[in-house]
């Protein structure tokens, strides 16, 4: 399809991959970049405070809302900025010929899935390892083979909520089986301590495996007062990447500030957006969430990274998350508060800073309306 030919200027333009960081515009058609230039400070009307990315990634999300408990509808998330969107563990074997259909396939957002081990993916409001004949290895690697296209890894939550059951030993066993037979990283989300040591948990898992809710203070926490785990210092050297999944009660800024004291940084910064904040009808987004590893002092070239270029790569969509000539042409424009903000984190803790917000969204060189 031919979109025609469409330019986005802005007073700042930024690439992670290529490090380009300047005032400039984007010609784009046919749905590519057909260039990016580089001129002087003075754009026309463009304001000071306006931000083109490539389009923001958004690693760990819940997507559908018919079909998982916790899915939100994927047009509010495009509106956010997002162009492309990880959804976390929404659907397993036994629904995601389903989910396909009716989500993934209905919407102009970009949806890569991370398959729940388990068969019900995340349909049923108990926990989706209650149950353990839901933990089928075969049925999930058949549904991986037939789904490849659309599959990044494997979610495997070995969390109390999610996992009563099951013993989370064998669940991450199962899952690393299924991973091991199909070649796809596992999503992990870590079981208490009391339960089962961080240390044995995050020896199992291996190079390009991705832990999520990094930045939490309970049950589990990376560190000891002003110290990384040592156990998760080893896992990062390993290979062993980490995600920020902020949710309804994973991320808290002490946590956060203390790990990024200690270079600790989030490999990727996600939402963890779900059904529930939409309920409370607060505002949960990834430019929200990215103005809060700011406000503790992640430097703001880290963070664009963490939403573009890095998601892009883990979730295999290589000709995304960054602006250069051939690449997709999905974009996004944020817009900076003047001022400082009151910003809480899940345990009501605050700080303060400015926040930014998507006001346009590009996919594939078309305006989202």
């Amino acid at each position: 399809m031919n979109f025609g030919v469409r330019h986005v200027t802005s007073q700042r333009i930024v690439c992670p991959e290529s490090g380009f960081d300047a005032p400039g515009t984007i010609s784009m058609s046919e749905g590519r970049i057909k260039s990016l230039d580089e001129h002087a400070l003075s754009v026309g009307s463009t304001s000071g405070s306006d931000l083109v990315l490539p389009g923001l990634i958004d690693l760990h999300c819940h997507l559908g809302s018919a079909h998982s408990v916790f899915g939100v509808d994927p047009s509010g998330v495009l509106r956010s900025g997002i162009t492309l969107a990880g959804s976390q563990g929404d659907a397993g074997a036994g629904n995601i010929d389903r989910y396909m259909a009716e989500v993934v396939r209905q919407t102009r957002l970009k949806i890569k899935l991370a398959i729940n081990l388990s068969m019900v993916g995340e349909s049923t409001e108990a926990g989706c390892f209650s149950d353990p004949a839901w933990v089928d290895i075969d049925a999930c690697v058949d549904a991986i083979k037939k789904n490849r296209d659309c599959i990044w890894a494997i979610a495997v939550n070995a969390s109390h909520h999610a996992c009563p059951v099951v013993d989370p030993r064998a669940l991450l066993n199962a899952g690393l089986k299924v991973a091991s037979e199909t070649g796809l990283p596992i999503l992990y989300g870590l079981r208490r301590p009391e339960d089962w040591g961080l240390a044995n948990q995050l020896s199992l898992l291996r190079q390009g495996d991705v832990v999520t809710y990094c930045f939490r203070k309970s049950p589990h926490c990376i560190v000891n007062g002003h110290r990384i785990l040592d156990c998760v210092l080893e896992a990062r050297q390993r290979g062993v990447l980490f995600d920020l999944g902020h949710g309804c009660g994973s991320f808290d800024f002490d946590v956060a500030e203390a790990a990024i004291g200690c270079g600790f940084l989030p490999d990727t910064i996600s939402t963890d957006l779900q059904a529930r904040h939409v309920s409370q009808g607060k505002r949960h987004d990834l430019p929200l969430v990215m103005s809060k590893l700011r406000a503790v002092g992640m430097q703001e070239t880290d963070i664009y990274k963490a939403v573009t270029l890095t998601p892009a790569k883990l979730l295999g969509e290589t000709d995304r998350g960054k602006l250069a000539v051939g690449a997709l042409a999905d974009l996004s424009r944020l817009k900076v508060s003047p001022t400082k903000r009151k910003l809480v984190d899940t345990n009501a803790n605050e700080r303060y800073g400015k926040v930014w917000e998507a006001v346009e969204v590009f996919v594939q060189g078309k305006l989202v309306e």
